[in-house]
């Protein structure tokens, strides 16, 4: 039997065909429940981490997501929220995908191995950026040569992998272990730990929002408000941390062109030159700058 977890049979698996559906979904779901809660085993490395990626974020620099497979997806689905959740721009987060991102409903399964893609995709210059490497095994090749890479390249590199002692942990300045159990259906980590790995990266995303200042008592001002959907988003969250009529929000949110946090201030009667300034002062964080302009 391979040593790695995530190939092993899980202990309760044995007659999985002939049972109950019931029953199967039962164990199923407690299995990825089990999965999930390995991630607080590693709540320190996801809180350094993620100052790592908030410093390449204020740097001007990337953040390259590497990963293949399930991984892949899952490293995509936290890239891809990055600009509509915090507005980081789309220059400063790049996705590297083995074969790329789907455009169908099949997923390529021949390509975990190409590394040659992979050789243009970290110029010299990425000493301010950061690499996520996600690969449940820990030895898949694109995600382990992604890592390299970026190591040699004078990049962070932040890895996460379900296996003890897997080589992507060892190239990883920031090395989160998401130890989950066997996965029902063996080997298909889309399910246990594709699960932990999905908390990690929301956690080690939006803990990076909470470090630039997009976040203020679980609300996010920073998002981008580019649908009708966010538009009204942003205005609740304008009318309630400055207490003002929705009318009011809206004409400050008019007045700072979107600016959630901006218009905050100019909703409490900061000048919008002023609002600005004390956002600048404050690089960017809203609790602060409210603190200034009240005293």
């Amino acid at each position: 039997m391979d040593a790695k977890t995530t190939e092993q049979l899980h202990s309760q698996a044995h007659a999985l065909d002939a049972r109950p559906v019931g029953e199967a979904a039962r164990l199923m779901v407690e299995a990825q429940v089990a999965a999930a809660s390995v991630v607080s085993s590693a709540l320190q490395t996801l809180c350094d981490a993620s100052e790592a990626m908030a410093q390449t974020i204020r740097n001007g620099g990337v953040l390259h997501y590497a990963a293949a497979g399930s991984s892949g997806l899952m490293a995509a689905a936290d890239a891809l929220e990055l600009g509509g959740t915090f507005s980081i721009p789309s220059h400063q987060v790049c996705i590297h995908m083995a074969g790329g991102l789907p455009s169908g409903s099949e997923m390529p399964g021949d390509v975990e191995d190409d590394i040659e893609s992979l050789q243009t995709a970290f110029p010299a210059g990425v000493s301010a950026d950061t690499v996520i490497a996600v690969a449940a095994s820990g030895s898949t090749p694109y995600t382990l040569h992604a890592a390299k890479l970026g190591r040699e390249r004078g990049a962070t590199v932040i890895a996460i992998a379900n296996n003890r002692d897997a080589p992507l942990l060892a190239l990883a300045d920031f090395p989160i272990l998401l130890e989950t159990p066997p996965e029902v259906l063996s080997g298909s980590t889309r399910l246990g730990a594709g699960t932990s790995q999905k908390i990690a990266l929301n956690t080690l995303s939006t803990l990076m929002g909470l470090r630039l200042g997009h976040i203020h008592d679980g609300m996010m001002v920073n998002v981008k408000a580019d649908n009708a959907k966010l538009r009204g988003r942003a205005q609740s969250i304008v009318t309630q941390i400055a207490g003002v009529a929705p009318s009011d929000a809206q004409h400050a949110l008019d007045n700072m062109d979107g600016d959630v946090k901006a218009a905050v201030l100019h909703a409490k009667g900061a000048t919008a030159a002023d609002a600005k300034a004390l956002l600048s002062e404050s690089g960017g964080h809203l609790r602060p700058a409210l603190a200034r302009l009240e005293t």
